[in-house]
């Protein structure tokens, strides 16, 4: 029992760690060798683990979904905020900021797609997923002017991560998220 509970801290240490370094240097960068070096473990012991760099790749991608799936659910299930589109805006932030889970798989979107399908493939599930999830949302709201679309949303969101990207700030999220909502928030 002992060995697993080491086996399974090491795993989400190498997670981690590769996650990091994919997020700072790219999927293609950040290699076997360089993983191995900062995770301070042989690099067999790597390709125990998760077979090849690919099958890394597809544990940091579902580590990454699944702590940002439960931080959304905590979010539109939490009666801490008072409306939906707090809700909506509340996920905005956690999607844009300075240590924000998604910059992993927003990554993927644009470097992964040929060379590692699969992950790929759960990068798009988790946007499809939280385009429903924001859906959910929006058809929430009580009100019969118009509604934000739920692509629009993803798409501000993914808009604001570029920027922060761009300018290592998020000096103008608030603002932009505020404006976004704010003909919703006027009826």
């Amino acid at each position: 029992m002992s060995n697993d509970l080491e086996i399974s801290s090491k795993k989400v240490h190498i997670i981690r760690t590769a996650i990091g370094l994919f997020t700072t240097y790219g999927f293609h960068t950040a290699g076997v060798d360089l993983i191995a070096k900062q995770c301070e473990v042989p690099k067999a012991t790597l390709y125990n683990y998760f077979r090849s760099k690919e099958g890394l790749i597809e544990m940091c991608i579902a580590f990454q979904k699944s702590l940002l799936k439960e931080e959304v659910l905590a979010i539109i299930y939490s009666s801490h905020y008072r409306t939906p589109i707090d809700k909506l805006k509340e996920i905005v932030v956690l999607h844009v900021n300075s240590n924000s889970l998604y910059h992993l798989l927003l990554k993927a979107f644009f470097e992964i797609k040929v060379v590692y399908p699969q992950a790929y493939r759960m990068a798009v599930e988790y946007r499809k997923w939280l385009t429903r999830e924001i859906f959910e949302l929006i058809f929430s709201l009580e009100m019969s002017v118009l509604k934000p679309d739920a692509d629009m949303v993803l798409n501000l969101i993914d808009g604001l991560m570029f920027e922060f990207l761009s300018t290592d700030s998020v000096e103008n999220r608030d603002a932009a998220v505020e404006c976004f909502f704010k003909p919703i928030c006027l009826r």
